[in-house]
């Protein structure tokens, strides 16, 4: 279990009213503070010893679209986030349709910010399980991650299994005692694991964080530093890398929506 952090936690009564975005939960709450909020998840143990599981999303326009668009897995990856127990702003998009049609301001708290930033808030203290992308890959995340923040590591396993395997691997990390999961097998996928199986899993913080582990693990580049600062690291990483240059038009039409519904009021 980790060891207590020297920041003083927040608890859910203590953080900013959570708001309604196009349908979709969103906390806006800093990334100090939303670090606040997952390390007093992390170390407060009740006396009986028993942990509460707890999901994290990390929220961008093509979740939204993605599930707006239907599909197999649109509705599951819904009622994931919405059952969510904290969603924060990963990129520039939320905030600024939060802007447009709220008329509110709300920080960014992405997915690999926090995860470095309990990695270096707990260091030895925190056990976190490696889960998803290409074989290899965790094992790669897992190393560095302990060499350079010292975490240690509950756990790892690739993102390449079955949903007839789930509950094996649920249990997997049930019994490593992991403080922390990172599972980064794709949008809706991990989201879904994280929610449908979190009882079993049983571990205090539970995040969705997609290619966060390919860059813990040196196989993918973080967005140079500028592109961070401005909130714009997307449209770095949709110009270098063709893969994702399918992505581009749900973000066009994330953009679109937005209007629309200001548009309309």
């Amino acid at each position: 279990m980790a060891a207590p952090s020297s920041a003083s936690p927040i608890s859910l009564t203590e953080r900013p009213e959570r708001l309604e975005l196009l349908g979709f939960p969103l906390d806006p709450v800093s990334l100090e503070r939303a670090l606040d909020l997952l390390s007093g998840w992390i170390t407060d143990v009740p006396a009986s010893g028993a942990r509460t599981p707890h999901t994290v999303v990390t929220l961008n326009p093509e979740f939204i679209m993605q599930c707006r668009a239907g599909g197999p897995l649109a509705t599951e990856f819904a009622q994931a986030i919405g059952k969510a127990d904290l969603v924060t702003a990963d990129g520039v998009g939320i905030v600024w349709a939060a802007r447009q049609l709220l008329e509110a301001e709300v920080p960014r708290a992405p997915g690999f910010d926090l995860t470095v930033g309990l990695m270096k808030r707990h260091g030895a203290g925190l056990s976190v399980f490696f889960l998803g992308a290409k074989p290899g890959v965790a094992e790669a995340a897992a190393q560095k991650a302990h060499e350079q923040y010292g975490v240690r590591v509950a756990g790892v396993h690739n993102g390449y299994f079955e949903a007839a395997d789930d509950l094996r691997v649920a249990e997997l990390v049930r019994d490593s005692g992991a403080d922390l999961l990172l599972a980064a097998m794709g949008a809706a996928r991990q989201e879904i694991f994280n929610e449908y199986w979190r009882e079993v899993l049983n571990v205090p913080v539970m995040m969705g964080v997609g290619g966060v582990l390919d860059v813990l693990a040196g196989t993918a580049n973080l967005a140079p530093a500028w592109t961070r600062r401005l909130g714009v690291e997307w449209v770095w990483r949709v110009v270098g890398d063709r893969k994702r240059w399918g992505r581009a038009p749900a973000l066009a039409r994330f953009v679109g929506l937005v209007r629309k519904k200001k548009r309309k009021g």
